[in-house]
């Protein structure tokens, strides 16, 4: 077996706000992880379903970048965009 070849490994502190909101239609369970790697966006995860995005304020502006990410309807990324900007 050859020898593993990192791109990076890194560790580093990371800050994690877990949060939960129930929206017209739609529980949301966040993690949403503040860390220096991603330019001051946030990595965002769904832990009810298993998704996750890197999401800054230039993203929920994006049109369809929730929907697409998270795999949700025009009004439940509107609920999410809307906390998001809270948050981001």
């Amino acid at each position: 077996m050859s020898e593993r070849f990192y791109l990076y490994d890194d560790t580093e502190e990371t800050r994690t706000r877990f949060v939960s909101f129930m929206g017209e239609s739609q529980r949301f369970d966040l993690a949403i992880i503040t860390s220096s790697r991603y330019y001051g966006k946030k990595l965002v995860l769904d832990v009810l379903s298993n998704r996750f995005a890197i999401i800054g304020t230039d993203d929920l502006e994006e049109p369809g970048y929730l929907e697409h990410a998270y795999q949700i309807s025009k009004e439940e990324a509107g609920e999410l965009r809307s906390f998001l900007y809270e948050v981001i």
